[in-house]
């Protein structure tokens, strides 16, 4: 068990800019996001103002899904949307995989099932054995019936079906090693989406209901709907082995020992005689994402009387140390710029681990520390006495890396701290240990699971004394 945080008084930049990051986290929890984006009008089911269905003429509602935020998404759904369903209650069912912890309540009709452990983002048995459970469940449907499909950030690691040939620990070898050669969520999903009998449109080719409704809050820049869970309801694009390889090329992983068996597999020539055209009608909904979470902090940002400006990644935005690079640069304009006192941005930088000696931290923590050692190397605080400084970052799902943190916030009493202790910020970085570092002069980020998952977000805010 880590030791404990060690307490320090907090400033008040410091709990605005924390209030900002969880207005923003707020604004795109599936219960918001379900009352907001979808209504019913009688039997009418209606979904984001764009599709209609009518229950009266259902014959089965069932619902399924899997990541970190779709256990609230399935409860909130029922609640908000099911309580007088046509045909009776007993005409619901189905079954979520999601993180343990997640499940605040049980819902009547749903199996709710912990497909991981909390905090260990990889594929499991108990997610394999869960998502036959949901592939079973769907190819029983009737004509009639309509499968609602919970989708989120977390949904590979959890909704999880191999190909044949390929194991339980190649598939925990795939995400381990890409992630430790600092590859990014679309390299990563590429690969997974030619291992899987479920992404890449798997889940809706087995889907025997006739229509499927895919309600999704994208954890993926730009909302690449085959990104997202590596595309379990998007038919269009069909897995790719020779994509695959390439990704693995450019990582330098095609002859890493711990997935020769998956290169092998990925080299044969052989496709699948799998029908590509699913018998059920697909309708893939966004819900909500980054871009929503970014302007509701800045709404917030407003309300405690801050003039913002914001930037959301579109794209993978790279190796961790240029984005603190970026971030650093962005506060130090904050200093300059009389008009504007604070940064709001959204994005997902990726992390290269140490080859040996590796600490322990998420990339939230590691972008919180590169700018705080940027910081303290240009100066900060003594050179800018009259200045007070806070930032924050932090993943919107509650988690980083294997950790109890979402992320890491740093402000001008942490720096003067930090001149008076024997730390050196560089040797944490080196290591991938900003949790540790964090534990000693303040800042962990702990909110436990927050119920969503749209990537990470980021607050900075810079005041002068005099105003």
């Amino acid at each position: 068990m880590p030791a404990p945080e060690k307490h320090f008084p907090i400033s008040k930049l410091a709990q605005d800019a924390i209030s900002i990051w969880q207005y923003g986290v707020e604004a795109v929890t599936p219960k918001t996001l379900m009352e907001k984006k979808i209504h019913r009008d009688g039997n009418w089911l209606i979904v984001d103002e764009q599709f209609e269905y009518d229950l009266s003429a259902i014959g089965k509602l069932i619902i399924v899904g899997a990541g970190k935020a779709s256990a609230a998404m399935a409860t909130e759904f029922v609640h908000q949307h099911c309580r007088d369903l046509p045909n009776g209650r007993d005409s619901l069912g189905g079954w979520i995989n999601a993180p343990a912890g997640a499940f605040a309540q049980q819902v009547a009709g749903l199996h709710l099932h912990e497909a991981r452990p909390a905090g260990i983002n990889a594929p499991t048995q108990l997610a394999i054995d869960g998502t036959q459970q949901i592939l079973k469940l769907v190819a029983s449907a009737a004509p009639n019936d309509l499968v609602i499909s919970m989708i989120s950030g977390g949904g590979s690691a959890i909704l999880v079906s191999p190909q044949p040939g390929i194991s339980l620990a190649d598939k925990q070898a795939v995400a381990q090693c890409v992630a430790a050669a600092g590859g990014n969520i679309v390299q990563l999903n590429t690969v997974r989406r030619c291992i899987s009998q479920v992404k890449g449109g798997g889940l809706a080719r087995a889907c025997q209901a006739g229509q499927l409704l895919s309600l999704i809050i994208s954890d993926v820049l730009g909302d690449p709907l085959e990104i997202i869970a590596s595309g379990p309801t998007v038919t269009d694009l069909r897995p790719d082995r020779t994509q695959a390889i390439d990704a693995l090329k450019s990582l330098g992983l095609l002859q890493h020992p711990q997935l020769a068996n998956v290169v092998r597999w990925l080299r044969k020539t052989e496709t699948s005689s799998e029908d590509p055209n699913p018998r059920t009608q697909v309708q893939n909904v966004i819900l909500g994402n980054l871009a929503d979470a970014v302007d509701a902090a800045g709404v917030r940002a407003v309300e405690l009387g801050y003039r913002y400006s914001m930037h959301v990644a579109r794209q993978s935005e790279g190796d961790v140390m240029e984005v603190a690079s970026n971030a650093f640069e962005q506060l130090n304009h904050l200093r300059d710029e009389p008009e504007i006192d604070c940064w709001i941005s959204g994005g997902e930088p990726t992390v290269r681990l140490p080859d040996s000696d590796i600490g322990l931290g998420g990339r939230n923590q590691q972008l919180a520390l590169a700018v705080l050692d940027q910081m303290r190397r240009s100066g900060w605080p003594e050179a800018h006495a009259n200045t007070d400084i806070a930032f924050l970052s932090g993943g919107t799902d509650g988690e980083d890396g294997p950790t109890d943190a979402a992320g890491a916030w740093f402000d001008s009493n942490t720096l003067g701290r930090l001149s008076k202790m024997d730390l050196q910020p560089a040797t944490y970085l080196r290591r991938a240990d900003a949790y540790h570092f964090f534990q000693e002069v303040g800042g962990l980020l702990q909110t436990g699971p927050t119920g969503t998952n749209v990537c990470d977000l980021r607050v900075g805010l810079v005041r002068t004394h005099s105003s």
